[in-house]
């Protein structure tokens, strides 16, 4: 039981639960007040994780992969799920399998391994960016960019793609592939245009495909897809002489401003324009767009804010109040742009360098919903963005291990059901018997799109359970099951699935709450009340974050506090909840729970996951 309820928290699985003991009933769990919760990093490096060169067994009945909690008959080569008890049979080239010749996903002590799966004929075997850079900036900001954009490009591997979209006033495609002499794709800045529009007017459309010609990327056999990964997206050690001397002639928008107004800056097009090439040439292929963005959007889909000068940029309080005319229309729109994205399986970064703001309010859904990056500083040329910028490129201790379009799956054992998860993805709307009625965050499903994640990515997943009483679980087994899915392409281009399977043991609390007890994670606690308490402040209209906590504080102590009634003094808690009351109290007097400074609240779980994990 102590191995049970004291778990390595750095192991090799990379989960962690609020509850290392489950109680068995419904109505028992909602008196722990702390929800069932795991936090799971998916792809995060540990050395002891094993590398199998083939595709995992997956169950006939509920698709969960073969792991080493399953019941293994060796002379009849079946293999039993313990999530659904399903038998199945092993295939032919697992003939060999027996006590004393197991393979790596039955070892014991490999709950998580890690499969090579054979990548897609089309897929492209590098990873991709799409730069779009602001140039409605004064030369000094738009030289210190440009400056970055080229030590990007440097660093980034030989065979990794690049593509460049420049806007201003409009927004400019630049083909890399017609080394003859500059050219340049306009968009109109004022007008928003469609997909289909896109394609047409990049000659990628249906009117437009071209018949596949010598020297297109191998596996390339769509000879469409393949004359825009050639004409728009081109190897870095190729492109990069190319793209130098283009930045170098890049000069900032020369649209005329009038006195007193701000610069017409088309930013909703220009990612638009991206997200269309990026889905036109490698739809399903993992990419990033890297938008390096210095001052708000003043033109077309996608506005936050007038040109008039007189006019100034929306505020917490303008929010709050409805008082800001561009908002709900702006979010609209990148809330399209972010389904697209997230449909294509590709990422948006944002890197925003301004005195004023740049609308990252409104453009925050599409980067959430595909696991991007947000950097923010006063300008291109402070240490804050440059160092930034430059670790999302570089390789070796000091990269973020950047890694493309994944998605995360979730088995759970009979009579579990998962509400939802919170954290850097976007629902697949997977049904099946796990999906809980009530949700939390990204729910109704079990499996979740991640266009973008990173070895230190980290999810929340909200469990329920659906027992009470009589059929409660336990009694014929008294363990339960987790299983996480992940598969994603790595930057070299390879398609792995990292399979993670954790168990756990149900428990009476009616009869005795001290083997709960000394399950209870006080950390990961502290995290998703924090993630919780985030995602009510931005979907739930007057949500009192204080109050929420302190209700939620009481009621802890109230369930697992020692006291006589009407004597304060005699009020004692068990050493396992000894931080928690610490972490809570911190929490809900901390800047981030005050109204006035609303927006900065989405930041405090990520602060929480860097300081606990």
């Amino acid at each position: 039981m102590a191995e049970m309820a004291n778990p390595d928290l750095d192991g090799i699985d990379g989960v962690r639960m609020t509850w290392n003991v489950w109680p068995r009933t419904k109505v028992e769990a909602s008196k722990c007040v702390i929800p069932l919760a795991a936090c799971i990093s998916p792809i995060r490096r540990h050395p002891d994780i094993p590398s199998l060169p083939y595709a995992p067994l997956r169950c006939r009945t509920c698709s969960a992969a073969l792991n080493a909690f399953a019941r293994v008959d060796f002379t009849a080569k079946i293999w039993i799920c313990p999530f659904c008890y399903q038998r199945n049979h092993f295939p032919p080239h697992y003939h060999m399998i027996s006590e004393t010749n197991l393979p790596g996903e039955l070892y014991p002590q490999y709950t998580t391994v890690e499969y090579t799966l054979p990548s897609p004929a089309s897929a492209v075997a590098s990873s991709v960016f799409v730069f779009v850079l602001d140039t409605c900036m004064i030369e000094e900001e738009l030289g210190f960019a440009k400056s970055a954009l080229k030590q990007a490009i440097g660093l980034l591997p030989e065979n990794a793609l690049v593509g460049f979209v420049s806007f201003g006033t409009q927004a400019h495609v630049h083909e890399l592939g017609f080394s003859e002499m500059s050219k340049v794709y306009v968009f109109r800045g004022n007008k928003e245009v469609t997909k289909d529009q896109i394609l047409d007017q990049l000659g990628l459309g249906a009117s437009s495909r071209r018949a596949p010609s010598s020297g297109y990327p191998k596996g390339m056999q769509n000879g469409f897809q393949s004359s825009g990964v050639n004409r728009f997206l081109l190897p870095a050690s190729d492109c990069e002489f190319a793209l130098n001397l283009l930045l170098d002639e890049l000069q900032s928008d020369q649209w005329p401003v009038q006195p007193g107004h701000r610069p017409q800056r088309c930013t909703g097009i220009a990612l638009s324009v991206a997200a269309g090439l990026l889905g036109a040439c490698l739809p399903g292929t993992g990419a990033r767009i890297v938008a390096l963005v210095g001052g708000p959007c003043t033109e077309g889909p996608g506005t936050i804010v007038s040109k008039d000068l007189s006019d100034p940029v929306r505020s917490h309080k303008d929010l709050d109040k409805d008082a800001a005319p561009y908002y709900k229309k702006a979010v609209k729109f990148y809330d399209s742009v972010a389904k697209q994205l997230v449909d294509q399986g590709h990422v948006l970064d944002l890197f925003a360098s301004a005195l004023d703001q740049v609308g990252v309010a409104e453009m925050k859904v599409a980067v959430e919903r595909t696991g991007g990056l947000v950097v923010l500083s006063e300008s291109f040329g402070h240490s804050v963005f440059k160092d930034s910028f430059k670790r999302v490129f570089e390789d070796g201790e000091q990269s973020l291990g950047l890694c493309f379009n994944g998605t995360l799956e979730v088995n759970c054992s009979k009579d579990i059901k998962i509400q939802g998860a919170i954290g850097p993805c976007s629902s697949l709307e997977k049904k099946g018997p796990s999906v809980a009625d009530t949700v939390i965050g990204e729910g109704n499903t079990t499996a979740w799109k991640l266009c973008g994640l990173d070895k230190s990515t980290c999810l929340t997943i909200f469990f329920d359970l659906s027992s009470s009483g009589s059929n409660a679980p336990g009694a014929a087994n008294p363990q339960l099951y987790l299983q996480f899915l992940t598969s994603y392409q790595n930057p070299e281009g390879q398609t792995l699935l990292r399979v993670t399977t954790v168990t756990r043991q149900w428990v009476d609390t009616a009869l005795s709450s001290e083997e709960l007890v000394q399950g209870f994670d006080q950390e990961t606690a502290a995290v998703v009340m924090a993630r919780l308490a985030s995602l009510k402040m931005e979907t739930e209209e007057g949500f009192d974050a204080t109050r929420w906590l302190d209700r939620n504080l009481i009621r802890v102590c109230s369930k697992f506090g020692d006291y006589r009634k009407d004597d304060p003094t005699s009020f004692t808690l068990n050493p396992y909840f000894s931080l928690f009351p610490q972490f809570m109290f911190n929490l809900r007097r901390s800047q981030f729970v005050q109204d006035l400074n609303r927006l900065c609240w989405m930041w405090l779980p990520l602060l929480l996951i860097v300081f606990f994990y």
